[in-house]
């Protein structure tokens, strides 16, 4: 007998629950770093902003040449492992500060 199919949703909602949570932490960390003042907090604050769109800019590309795949599950599980990347990456560099 084959297999059932696993419902990707299931990891899909688990990878958003784990991007909110790693996000938060991001805020948290470069909120205490802004609200310091100085050079570093507008440099942080130049870099997120920066950031973001650079995100929002590769992620589009991605949409618009196909490698987010091909089903609505595929490309909200790209898109998240996309964002969650960026965030992760974030959130180590900030906790070291």
């Amino acid at each position: 007998m084959a297999r059932a199919a696993r419902n990707p949703w299931i990891g899909i909602g688990f990878d958003a629950w784990r991007l909110g949570l790693e996000a938060s932490a991001v805020i948290g960390l470069r909120t205490m770093l802004i609200v310091q003042g100085g050079p570093r907090a507008r440099a942080e604050s130049e870099r997120m902003v920066s950031e973001k769109i650079a995100a929002g800019l590769s992620l589009g590309a991605m949409a618009m040449s196909g490698r987010l795949g091909a089903t609505p599950a595929s490309a909200s599980a790209r898109t998240l492992a996309h964002y969650r990347r960026k965030v992760s990456a974030n959130r180590r560099r900030l906790a070291k500060a």
